[in-house]
């Protein structure tokens, strides 16, 4: 029987997260399965991969083969280079300490690498929020400035219509003045 490390999808239409599973290589992709070892949620970044390493690396010892998909999770996860040093050992070219430093030191290295890769994340996030907020406070500095333009205009043009009104009212009561005085001249 041939046995596969390979992904299961789960979740819903645009949205799928994935199990990590053991299977027969002729079961369906979604169908039976005999392990599962661990999740995949490629809807996060970064994505979050949560698996079993001893389960994981006991069934690669014997001998199931992982999907060219399985097959980088694992790698990214340290599995295949935890099963390259065991050969290692078994080889007698290392001891267990030195792999099992080995195995830390690049682990460590690749939680740096991602608490930096989330850092990143998170300032570019927080640089194109201020830069919004900058946009936004430029954009209401903008409409304030109009909206009082206009207020004024809009105030000119009452003071010029009151003293257009009162020039006329003047100018009528002046016609006015000289029509009773050309009344009573009469």
């Amino acid at each position: 029987m041939a046995v596969k490390i390979r992904l299961q999808r789960h979740g819903k239409k645009n949205f799928a997260f994935f199990h990590i599973v053991v299977a027969d290589s002729r079961s369906p992709r979604d169908g039976r399965f005999i392990e599962q070892i661990g999740s995949y949620n490629p809807n996060t970044n970064p994505a979050t991969i949560v698996i079993n390493d001893e389960r994981a690396l006991a069934w690669l010892n014997v001998g199931a083969q992982p999907t060219p998909t399985a097959k980088r999770i694992l790698s990214y996860e340290g599995i295949l280079l935890a099963k390259h040093l065991q050969g290692g050992v078994k080889k007698g070219a290392l001891t267990q300490e030195q792999a099992d430093a080995k195995l830390a030191a690049w682990k460590s290295e690749k939680a740096a690498k991602v608490s930096a890769k989330k850092e990143g994340l998170r300032k570019d996030a927080a640089a194109a929020q201020k830069a919004a907020a900058e946009a936004e406070a430029k954009v209401n500095q903008e409409r304030a400035e109009a909206i009082a333009k206009r207020k004024a205009e809009a105030e000119e043009a009452a003071r010029a219509a009151a003293e257009a009104a009162a020039a006329e009212k003047a100018a009528q009561e002046a016609a006015a003045a000289e029509a009773e005085a050309e009344n009573t001249e009469a």
